[in-house]
C-alpha cells in the first residue's frame, strides 16, 4: 500500500498549484498501486478537525456560481453552458457521501441527478450510451452522475457480461461521446474516488456493525471486492485509455471522507470559475420599471 498521510509541511512546495492541476490524471500508462489513496494533495488545513469548516467555507462562492450558471441556462439556454460531475470508485469508495457533503452545497433546483444501477429491461432494448445521453445536464444545469458510462467497460468486463471485442471497442465510443458533448457546451469533471483494499474492508464491517448501517450494506459488494485485482486493472484501463484533453480524468484520494468531500467541492469550484460567467444583462428597460413597481 501507498505510504500514508502527509503533514502540510511536506506538501507546501504544492501549495499554489489548483486542485484539478494536482489532481488530474497525467497521461500514460496507469499503475493504481502507486497513487496513494490517503494523501490530501492541496489540503490547506491541518487534518480533519480543519475540514467541516474549510468545506463549508466554500459553499457561499459555489453557492454563487451555480447560481450564475442556472440564471444563464434560464435567460439565454442556447448559449449557456452545462457542467458534469462524473463520479466512479469501487464500493464503499464515497460516491453518496460526495453528492450528500459536497455537491450538497448547490441549490436542489439546479442540479440533475442520475443514479445508474444495472439496465433495466427497457434501458437493454438501446445501445448502452442511450440512457447516458438521455441524461446529460440541460443548459445551466449541474448534472451528477453515480456511476456512468464506464460501468460499461468495468462491470460488464469483470463479470464477462459482454465478449472481450465488444466491451474493448467501448472506450474509443466513451471518448467519442465525450467530445461532442464537451463540444456542444458541457464541461466534465471526472472523478475517481480511490479508496484502497483496507479501507473498503474497514468500512464495509462498520456497515454491520448497527442496524442503523445495515441498509447500506449489499452481500454483492463482498463478491466483488472478491474481484479486487480485477477490478483494479479495469478501472486502470479506463482511467489510461479514456483520460482526454476535452475530458480528463481526476483520481481523489479516497480513504480520507474529509478530504474526499473537500476536494471534489473545491474541483467543483474551480471549475465554475472556469466558466467565467457573469449574471445575465435585463432584456427590459430597468428604469421603466423600477417605476412601474413604484406604482404598483
Amino acid at each position: 500500500m501507498a505510504a500514508k498521510h502527509k503533514k502540510k509541511s511536506e506538501s507546501s512546495p504544492h501549495a499554489s498549484q489548483s486542485v484539478t492541476q494536482l489532481l488530474r490524471l497525467p497521461s500514460g500508462p496507469v499503475d493504481l498501486s502507486k497513487l496513494d489513496t490517503a494523501s490530501t494533495p492541496g489540503y490547506p488545513g491541518e487534518g480533519k478537525q480543519d475540514a467541516p469548516a474549510l468545506t463549508q467555507a466554500l459553499g457561499p462562492e459555489i453557492s454563487d456560481l451555480q447560481e450564475r450558471l442556472y440564471a444563464n441556462g434560464r435567460s439565454a439556454p442556447e448559449q449557456a453552458p452545462r457542467l458534469l460531475v462524473l463520479l466512479q470508485g469501487m464500493d464503499t469508495s464515497g460516491k453518496g457521501g460526495v453528492i450528500r457533503n459536497a455537491m450538497g452545497m448547490v441549490d436542489p433546483q439546479g442540479i440533475q441527478l442520475t443514479s445508474f444501477k444495472a439496465p433495466t429491461d427497457e434501458e437493454r432494448k438501446h445501445h448502452y450510451l442511450w440512457r447516458i445521453k438521455k441524461a446529460l445536464p440541460d443548459p445551466g444545469m449541474v448534472g451528477i452522475f453515480d456511476r456512468s458510462q464506464y460501468e460499461d467497460v468495468l462491470v460488464v468486463r469483470v463479470e464477462q457480461l459482454v465478449p472481450v471485442s465488444e466491451w474493448n471497442k467501448r472506450y474509443d465510443e466513451i471518448n467519442a461521446l465525450e467530445k461532442k458533448i464537451t463540444d456542444e457546451g458541457t464541461t466534465m469533471i471526472k472523478c475517481f474516488l480511490h479508496v484502497s483494499f483496507e479501507e473498503q474492508k474497514a468500512r464495509l464491517a462498520a456497515r454491520l456493525s448497527s442496524p442503523e448501517k445495515y441498509w447500506k450494506y449489499n452481500p454483492g459488494d463482498v463478491d466483488a471486492r472478491a474481484k479486487w485485482p480485477a477490478y483494479q486493472q479495469a478501472y486502470a484501463d479506463a482511467l489510461e485509455r479514456c483520460n482526454t484533453d476535452h475530458a480528463p480524468w481526476f483520481v481523489v484520494p479516497a480513504d480520507r471522507k474529509w478530504y474526499r468531500n473537500w476536494a471534489v467541492a473545491q474541483l467543483l469550484r474551480e471549475h465554475l470559475i472556469g466558466l467565467d460567467l457573469s449574471w445575465p444583462e435585463a432584456t427590459f428597460d430597468v428604469a421603466a420599471e423600477k417605476a412601474r413597481v413604484a406604482k404598483a
